[in-house]
């Protein structure tokens, strides 16, 4: 008979970044720094409500999301600009409640064009692809 062994999983990674929010409406406010846990499976980005409000982030719509554990929510969501490293974009953001751990959410990885490798959990700089038609090659 074979024997058996246990079978032990990978671990799987988390991986937390340092960022600089800041309204790109109000360039005269202090940016704020704080950690985030990159969440490449997230849509939107999620920060804290009294950190936007602290930065006089306007609430511009309100949104219904469904949380991991399938509980239906809505929150308002503003924009802020995002520093990562030398990368800088502006992004939509979750206004969320107290306690709840910030995120850098898919949309915002994209537009900083960084990627979270799934092996490492590391930040990379995502290769940037573009399609175009040659001179000549569009129908007239």
């Amino acid at each position: 008979m074979a024997e058996t062994r246990p079978r032990t999983l990978p671990a799987v990674g988390i991986t937390f970044t340092k960022a600089r929010v800041s309204n790109p409406r109000r360039p005269d406010l202090a940016e704020r720094k704080i950690e985030l846990l990159v969440d490449s499976g997230a849509g939107f980005s999620v920060v804290p409500a009294s950190v936007l409000d602290e930065l006089g982030v306007v609430r511009q719509s309100r949104r219904d999301f469904t949380l991991a554990d399938g509980t239906h929510v809505s929150y308002d969501v503003g924009e802020v600009t995002f520093s990562v490293g030398d990368n800088e974009a502006t992004s939509k953001v979750v206004f969320a409640p107290e306690g709840v751990t910030p995120l850098l959410g898919a949309l915002t990885l994209e537009g900083l064009t960084l990627m979270l490798n799934p092996v490492t959990r590391e930040l990379l700089p995502m290769r940037l692809f573009l399609a175009g038609a040659r001179h000549g090659d569009a129908a007239g």
